[in-house]
């Protein structure tokens, strides 16, 4: 096809190469100029755009803003006859969704953290407010029409979309975009209603939240009812984050998702009144530069990962968190990844040799000794007496009434001399109740088991005893760690035909690619589950997404095999192959040396902590535990001297701090890990899926809504009970 012939100011203007399709036009860059774009429209919509781009050209917007590509000249063909026009060339940008997609910003934006999406939201809330201050209304707000630099300044094109007022003509904007389409417009003809600005404060919040929130669409979630896409959750104003309407919306995020409340609460009711139901509580531009900036201000730097900038408002590094439950890293610290770290000269069994040489006293050298003389009984012992006692009085008064009874009626003497003898040996035999003394015994035990915890941790042996045990513990992670670095690189050996695989697939991006029956908003709602290109695509993954039945699901496959078809295993070593290993040696000899620092530092502190428990040996401080050996030893001395039973005393103990084991779940820090993909993200939420609802009532393994309890009724299990899905027959999940 060859290239129009176009002509500006009179002049013959030469085209450069192209730089882009649309449904609208051609976009050529100038041969004449490197600052200046043509954009060239389709014959057939020539004559319905020419007004409305005269009228913008003679108002001279172009002029007015640099963040907004404004038609700035008409260009005509060589006949004179309207063409297109001349706009200011946004080059070295890329569309937004390149910098909120987790997946794309590591291949554009590398080297960023969070703080630079947040300056990314503040300026293209100044751009949304430099459109409105020029009377124009964007209304067709959407991913493609935002680009952004690598210095975070931001440029809106397609700005002859815009809606615009000249002369009192209006000139509307008669596209949209349904995922930034607000939801009094669903269901209405775009080119027949006039957009405000609150139409535009809808759009810019979706993009603002989909920046903070990691490429999450505010309306993407699990709605609990029947299946809808996410044009019906917005028309339905199913805000999937809300806090205040969750109620109302019945729909929660996505797995894997940040949530509200982990922003400042005027960010997080922002999104509340934006994606709320009245159109007009939407905040402006200049209201969320404000709490933009009041956002920035907050970020707190990650302890452990440098690179990791958090709200103050969470309390906790919600990255360090994001990583933990999905093994993906979002603001990877990418410092120092090319080079191998060097450890200073480290001698391990020395170092062994010093913990071992370190003594630490046994808790019975500290605990205080009693050794005073026995007190009066105990009224434990008093209490075991009365039974003896009361005994004792029967038996008395049995013999006594018994004798005088033979007086009285010697008839009767066999009878009296039986009452007798049955009196003498109840005077004879009462025993003590061992049962006061036991109670007492196992209380006053139980006390000092409890008040010896408490002595012990004032002396510092739980300090002392923890710190070694953690001290051993680094040891013997030292000593896996050449393991842990050849088991890695075997690992790595022996999957690198699925990494190269996953690789290719993962450059297959399905936001550029055509399939049949998923358009912008199908993409969004992926995007928002974690499926961003073929190697996310797993047929049980997709079909949990809203809006994907098995047809839609089995195209998504199809198209991932179509790809993987053409994958060709490369075996000969590659740039990749080298990064994967650097990695591994790097995240080895940083482990190494952050642990030779822990042990360094370990065995002079172990060796003061050692010291402690013995200053503070005997001390005075503790009369209550004194009190309670001397009561124990007093039972003890009673018990001996009646004969009676006690418990064994429980084991002199301190509750010494253990290290925490390695969950089996946990990645190794060796570990290769995949970009964000829904694989890993919803395989761990499916783990757990079967106890996620309150109750005990399990979810669903495909669509994770609630299930129920039902009996069959035919077949081979006739009879038996199970658990179906609740959206059954649109899903036919079940369980056991």
């Amino acid at each position: 096809m060859s290239t129009p012939s176009i002509r500006i100011g009179g002049k013959s203007i030469p085209l450069g190469k192209s730089l882009g399709k649309g449904g609208e036009g051609d976009v050529f860059a100038c041969a004449a100029s490197s600052d200046v774009a043509i954009k060239v429209y389709k014959e057939r919509l020539r004559n319905s755009r020419e007004g409305k781009v005269r009228a913008m050209v003679e108002s001279k917007l172009a002029s007015q803003s640099s963040l907004v590509a404004f038609p700035a000249a008409v260009a005509t063909d060589a006949k004179g006859r309207f063409a297109g026009f001349a706009m200011r060339l946004v080059s070295g940008y890329k569309p937004v969704h390149e910098l909120y997609s987790p997946k794309s910003r590591k291949v554009h934006f590398p080297n960023t953290d969070y703080r630079f999406l947040i300056r990314v939201a503040q300026n293209i809330a100044r751009a949304v407010a430099t459109v409105h201050q020029t009377g124009c209304v964007i209304g067709d707000f959407n991913h493609s029409g935002v680009l952004i630099s690598k210095d975070a300044t931001v440029a809106l094109i397609d700005a002859d979309s815009f809606q615009f007022s000249l002369n009192g003509q209006t000139y509307p904007c008669v596209v949209g975009t349904e995922d930034f389409t607000p939801p009094e417009l669903h269901g209405k003809r775009l080119a027949e209603v006039t957009r405000t600005r609150a139409h535009d404060n809808f759009g810019l919040a979706v993009v603002i939240f989909q920046l903070l929130v990691m490429g999450k669409h505010p309306y993407a979630g699990r709605y609990n009812g029947p299946d809808i896409g996410l044009g019906e959750a917005i028309a339905q104003n199913r805000f999937a984050y809300s806090i205040l309407r969750q109620r109302e919306t019945q729909t929660i995020p996505p797995p894997a998702s940040l949530s509200l409340d982990q922003f400042p609460r005027p960010i997080a009711h922002a999104f509340e009144e934006a994606f709320g139901l009245t159109p007009s509580s939407r905040p402006s531009p200049s209201i969320w530069i404000t709490l933009l900036e009041e956002l920035e201000k907050s970020l707190r730097r990650c302890a452990s990962v440098k690179t990791h900038f958090f709200p103050h408002a969470s309390g906790r590094c919600i990255w360090c968190e994001f990583t933990q439950r999905t093994s993906v890293e979002l603001f990877p610290d990418t410092s120092g990844a090319g080079s191998i770290p060097r450890s200073g000269p480290f001698d391990i069994k020395r170092v062994m040799a010093a913990i071992r040489s370190i003594h630490l006293p046994r808790p019975e050298d500290l605990m205080p000794k009693w050794s005073g003389k026995p007190g009066p009984p105990t009224s434990a012992m008093d209490e075991a007496k009365q039974s003896r006692n009361a005994q004792r009085g029967v038996g008395t008064v049995l013999v006594l009434a018994a004798t005088v009874a033979m007086f009285v009626a010697p008839k009767l003497t066999l009878i009296w001399l039986a009452m007798g003898v049955f009196g003498f040996t109840r005077l004879l035999s009462g025993k003590i109740d061992p049962a006061p003394l036991i109670r007492a015994y196992t209380d006053a035990d139980h006390r000092i088991h409890s008040a010896i915890e408490s002595y012990l941790r004032s002396t510092g042996y739980t300090e002392a005893y923890g710190l070694r045990n953690q001290l051993q513990d680094h040891v013997a992670q030292y000593q896996q760690l050449d393991q842990q670095l050849n088991a890695a690189l075997n690992h790595l050996q022996s999957t690198r035909r699925e990494r190269q695989l996953d690789e290719f697939l993962d450059g297959i991006k399905i936001r550029e690619t055509k399939i049949a029956g998923i358009g912008p908003s199908k993409t969004a709602t992926l995007s928002s589950f974690g499926i961003e290109t073929a190697a996310d695509v797993v047929y049980r993954d997709v079909l949990s997404v809203p809006g994907f039945g098995p047809a839609l699901t089995g195209n998504l496959v199809q198209w991932r095999k179509k790809h993987e078809a053409r994958f060709r295993y490369n075996p000969t070593p590659n740039a990749s192959d080298k990064q994967a290993e650097n990695s591994v040696h790097v995240a080895v000899a940083k482990k190494r040396i952050e642990l030779e620092s822990k042990l360094n530092s370990g065995v002079a502190a172990l060796n003061a902590a050692a010291s402690r428990p013995a200053t503070r040996k005997g001390a005075a401080a503790w009369p209550e535990l004194t009190e309670l050996l001397a009561k124990r030893a007093r039972l003890e001395d009673e018990a001996k001297e009646h004969g009676i039973k006690l418990p064994a005393r429980r084991p002199i103990s301190a509750p010494v701090p253990q290290p925490a084991p390695a969950s089996a779940s946990a990645p190794s820090p060796f570990q290769q890990t995949r970009p964000p993909q829904p694989s890993s993200q919803h395989a761990s939420t499916r783990q757990h899926t079967h106890t996620a609802s309150s109750g005990g009532t399990p979810t669903c393994p495909i669509c994770q809504s609630q299930m129920i309890r039902r009996k069959a009724r035919r077949g081979p299990k006739a009879g038996k009970y199970f658990w179906g899905c609740s959206r059954y027959p649109a899903c036919h999940g079940t369980r056991n």
